[in-house]
């Protein structure tokens, strides 16, 4: 008879164990997420650092100064930090829209798979399952989308994402890393909501023989692309609040103490500074996601 080996049943056991876990279809859902996040934030990074840029812009006093645009701002950045520049705060988006959005596809589906198995959601639960994915991964998120947004602003001088976190624990305190949150949430949640609504249901009208051709990603994409210019303007006044909160967390302890100095200083069109560069890069970032994410499952063989 022969004995098995101790150290190999074990080994082979956890392997088997390891296969079990990557074969559920919300580790699947992750897994497709990450990937098309790392895309995407890639790709879109300087629009979201020029867009944090123009919104922390302090308000010149100089009588007959030009206003500063996204492309003069892309031209700034270009002439003063060369065209690496563009993609500082590069690292903690990574670390943050990888697994962000990994979370935030595993909890869509696995939501969709719970409430909506037999049927297709409706509008208004369209809304509520995007925005219930986008609150989950957004609180988890917070803490990483804080330090991000103080690398891009270039105001901080952080070595690294570990070092950025231990050194507004240290100096500012563990709460500071959730500063934001209101905002964050304000503008994300009702982002995610709109978006999937408006995404689900342009995907719905496509005709059948777009729907399941070469030319569906095509199509997602041309719905992606519409679902998030109408997201990215409906939510673009709680970015700029979320911005200011976070990289001016000892100025603005409150969501209304940043609406009343924005308003202040810029007035009403404060609150839509910075919409070009961040409807650019969230709806182009969003399209491919969800395109990148929906591709991969159907190649697992997984409805998404």
């Amino acid at each position: 008879m022969i004995q098995q080996n101790p150290g190999e049943s074990t080994s082979a056991s956890i392997h088997k164990q390891m296969e079990l876990a990557m074969a559920h279809p919300a580790i699947k859902a992750f897994v497709c997420g990450s990937l098309s996040g790392t895309c995407s934030t890639l790709l879109f990074q300087p629009l979201d650092l020029v867009k944090t840029r123009l919104q922390t812009l302090q308000k010149t006093r100089t009588p007959g100064s030009a206003r500063v645009g996204m492309v003069t701002m892309f031209l700034s950045v270009v002439r003063t930090e060369k065209l690496q520049g563009l993609w500082k705060g590069v690292a903690p988006s990574f670390v943050r829209c990888i697994p962000g959005v990994g979370i935030y596809f595993s909890t869509f589906y696995s939501l969709k798979q719970h409430f909506f198995l037999e049927r297709a959601p409706r509008a208004w639960e369209a809304v509520l399952l995007g925005a219930g994915s986008r609150t989950v991964a957004g609180v988890c998120m917070l803490p990483i989308t804080v330090i991000k947004t103080r690398f891009e602003s270039g105001r901080y001088n952080y070595s690294s994402v570990l070092g950025g976190l231990r050194s507004v624990c240290n100096t500012e305190g563990p709460r500071a890393l959730f500063s934001g949150l209101t905002a964050t949430l304000l503008r994300d949640a009702p982002f995610s909501g709109i978006y999937v609504m408006f995404y689900t249901q342009t995907k719905r009208a496509l005709p059948p023989e777009v729907s399941s051709s070469l030319y569906a990603p095509l199509g997602n994409f041309s719905c992606g692309v519409l679902a998030g210019v109408l997201a990215s303007l409906v939510t673009q006044p709680a970015d700029v609040v979320k911005t200011h909160i976070q990289v001016s967390a000892h100025q603005h302890t409150r969501t209304r103490d940043a609406v009343r100095f924005i308003y202040t200083e810029h007035g009403f069109s404060g609150f839509f500074r910075g919409a070009v560069p961040r409807s650019l890069r969230r709806t182009l970032m969003a399209a491919m996601a969800w395109t990148v994410y929906e591709q991969l499952m159907n190649r697992m063989g997984l409805k998404s």
